[in-house]
């Protein structure tokens, strides 16, 4: 009920502005008050980077835009409608998503003085960030599954990885990410926040948001903890099983070429799970809101997005020749 009466309130904060802040009930009206609207710091506070930032993530915005739908398009290709890349064209939907749920707001603060979001933009965008990086985490995990069962069992692929399987482990992966959003931002907004209401950061997310909340968060940090571990490692352990698998399969095979081909059919994947796991440690160590976490936080919004096509166009001969093809 307190979430939602904050959510509804037509109350509009200008940044720093106490006198356009309600007080919160039970308390001192000039030390605890009630925000309605947050100020986002962005990325730099030198104006004369602005526009050089906005041109660039625009040009970053739009390549990974064009690149997403290269691959929609090559996997549509007839020769290459085979199981294993409905995945793929699962984490680019993914990929294309968080970069929209990100950049286009990133963009208009670029040319924007206030930088402002409302409490309930700021809600959704922490929703819709938290639900797609909880997704790809277990999508990536069906993809290791997927490459095992490819390279362990491969008579029986087609049968075991059906469209019923491939579906459904994309629905769990969904259901799961959403479970662990909804209640992730519940939680944030239940949260008091008091004032400033400057989000040093580019984005709502739920490091820097904790960080201006006026009443105790140790019990929260702890639970986002322990979240975190179920969101991220537990998938990331799923993925090491597989390869522990997959790689003692390999070692298996008689000719050097043999393994080499076998393996590249899962190289692309195990780039794009080293980058992603190998910068996600920003979401279970304490938050200091320093340049270098903004910068992994670039990476997964940002960054990834537009270099996940290139790695798996690289990686794939099936995917490139299919490209020459559209030509």
């Amino acid at each position: 009920a307190e979430y939602l009466s904050v959510l509804t309130s037509p109350l509009v904060l200008h940044p720093f502005d106490s006198s356009h802040m309600k007080p919160v009930e039970g308390s001192e009206p000039e030390n605890h008050t009630l925000l309605t609207e947050f100020v986002l710091s962005g990325l730099s506070s030198h104006p004369e980077l602005q526009n050089w930032l906005f041109f660039s993530f625009c040009l970053i915005y739009t390549f990974t835009l064009t690149g997403k739908l290269l691959i929609f398009l090559v996997t549509a290709h007839p020769t290459l409608r085979m199981l294993m890349y409905f995945f793929l064209w699962v984490l680019s939907l993914l990929d294309i998503s968080t970069a929209s749920t990100v950049v286009p707001k990133m963009l208009i603060n670029f040319l924007s003085e206030g930088r402002r979001i409302s409490y309930a933009g700021c809600a959704t965008q922490l929703y819709l960030v938290i639900f797609l990086g909880a997704t790809k985490c277990y999508v990536l995990a069906a993809m290791a599954y997927d490459r095992y069962v490819a390279i362990c069992n491969p008579l029986r692929y087609a049968i075991i990885m059906n469209n019923k399987a491939r579906l459904s482990l994309v629905l769990l992966s969904c259901c799961s990410g959403n479970v662990v959003s909804v209640v992730q931002t519940a939680w944030v907004f239940t949260l008091r926040f008091c004032g400033p209401n400057k989000i040093n950061y580019f984005f709502c997310d739920i490091p820097p948001l904790i960080m201006l909340s006026c009443t105790d968060t140790s019990l929260y940090e702890k639970q986002t903890l322990a979240t975190a571990v179920l969101v991220i490692f537990a998938p990331f352990c799923l993925i090491l099983v597989s390869y522990a698998c997959i790689i003692s399969n390999i070692l298996k095979i008689s000719s050097a070429e043999g393994r080499r081909k076998t393996f590249s059919t899962c190289s692309s994947h195990l780039i794009v799970v080293t980058l992603y796991y190998g910068t996600v440690y920003v979401y279970v160590l304490p938050f200091q809101a320093v340049p270098m976490e903004k910068v992994v936080a670039l990476f997964h919004t940002v960054v990834f997005p537009l270099t996940n096509p290139v790695i798996y166009t690289l990686c794939n001969k099936e995917i490139k020749s299919s490209m020459w093809k559209l030509k």
